[in-house]
């Protein structure tokens, strides 16, 4: 076996979100018919108006990035064409470049422009600066970000963020009566944030849990293996929970593993990354039965659907965030209130209606999504515990 991960020591949190916004969703084999999220947001009464000052890297240096700002602008607009006849939003664009320096400026001026609320920025250390500097004049900052570090005062996140999605698994993992986990993850950022909101929801929960981790080589990996074998068998482990993605150590993971003794017939294996990202996995021992969280399927592939019809190209993955950004604008001021726009408008707890299904955040700026549980089955991804439709008994 040849054993190939990218180097990615030491890099920092734009490279990850870089890396990380390539994973497309696998396309439904048919889709449904195009829904608004805020087709029935009850909107009544006079004109309600805000100006949105959306904050993306149009000129990056990164095609990949210039993307996701186009596709985000794009996904932008489609949702303000949604929001009804007496709620009026005034998009503005303005270019980061992908840089601090370049958005604080930008945001400086969107305010000194009458902006409302920001929409943006992408990468999370931009986020934080932004932040910063609109909070004298009292807006909020909806960053496309999915770094809870930079959540909290006037800065939200709308990126599904690790604890979104450890809590969601590791809540069903309990469910099914889980009672030992075993965390096996990469020894990088992304992987160490993600093995410690994993750690976090299983104290919540009550199952027990120990960790193995492991350097990007085939070394410190097969090392690792046979550690976290040792571990399963003198422990009765039932869950082993793998931070690493498709494009990481997950294939690696998912056939050495059940090789070393860690059997998928009595060990659930379970990952918070996307499993159906790549298909040509489905196969290995450790993917069939696993379990994973993704979004309602549905409601994802007619957001697709109908961004495709409306530009052309199928929308990058973070597109469905800007959509989001603008819903939650619209439907804050369609609530009405003296300040829509402010920290009680934002974390209302019913939430917002967004691209891929219902969102909300709490009072500290972090987010929960409504998702659901996967697993593959016959070389097939298979929805076994479907996304709550509302936020009634969902969630903290």
């Amino acid at each position: 076996m040849v054993f190939r991960i990218l180097s990615s020591a030491g890099r920092t949190s734009k490279a990850i979100a870089a890396s990380a916004v390539l994973l497309f969703t696998a396309a439904c084999d048919e889709l449904p018919q195009v829904e608004n999220p805020l087709a029935t947001l009850g909107i009544g009464g006079g004109s309600k108006t805000a100006q949105v000052a959306l904050l993306v890297p149009k000129g990056s240096s990164t095609a990949g990035v210039r993307t996701i700002a186009q596709n985000a602008e794009n996904a932008a607009r489609m949702a303000i064409a949604d929001a009804g006849e007496n709620v009026s939003i005034e998009l503005k664009v303005y270019d980061t470049q992908g840089t601090e320096a370049q958005s604080v400026a930008v945001a400086t001026q969107a305010v000194a422009e009458g902006a409302d609320i920001i929409i943006g920025p992408l990468f999370a250390d931009n986020a934080v600066a932004v932040g910063r500097a609109v909070a004298p004049a009292g807006i909020n900052v909806l960053t496309l970000s999915n770094n809870t570090r930079v959540a909290g005062g006037n800065v939200y996140v709308l990126g599904n963020t690790f604890e979104n999605t450890a809590n969601r698994l590791v809540s069903f993992a309990a469910s099914q009566g889980k009672k030992r986990a075993l965390v096996v993850h990469a020894n990088d950022t992304a992987e160490q944030q993600a093995k410690a909101a994993v750690e976090a929801a299983l104290a919540r929960a009550g199952i027990s849990a120990a960790s193995e981790g492991f350097d990007l080589n085939q070394q410190s990996l097969q090392a690792a293996v046979n550690r976290a074998a040792g571990r399963s068998s003198a422990n009765g482990i039932d869950v082993v929970i793998l931070t690493s993605s498709p494009a990481g150590g997950l294939p690696f993971l998912a056939q050495l593993l059940p090789e070393a003794g860690v059997n998928p017939s009595t060990v659930q294996y379970a990952g918070t990354t996307r499993w159906d990202a790549a298909p040509q996995g489905f196969a290995l021992p450790g993917i069939q039965g696993g379990w994973f969280a993704l979004p309602n399927q549905a409601r994802d592939a007619a957001f697709r659907n109908r961004y495709s019809s409306t530009y052309g190209q199928a929308p990058h993955q973070l597109a469905s965030l800007a959509f989001d950004g603008v819903a939650a604008v619209a439907a804050s001021l369609a609530a009405g209130g003296r300040q829509p726009l402010s920290g009680a408008g934002l974390t209302r707890s019913r939430g917002f209606e967004g691209a891929t299904g219902p969102f909300r955040w709490d009072a500290n700026g972090r987010i929960t999504r409504s998702l659901a549980i996967a697993t593959i089955r016959g070389n097939q991804v298979v929805v076994i515990d479907a996304a709550p439709a509302g936020f009634g008994g969902f969630g903290s």
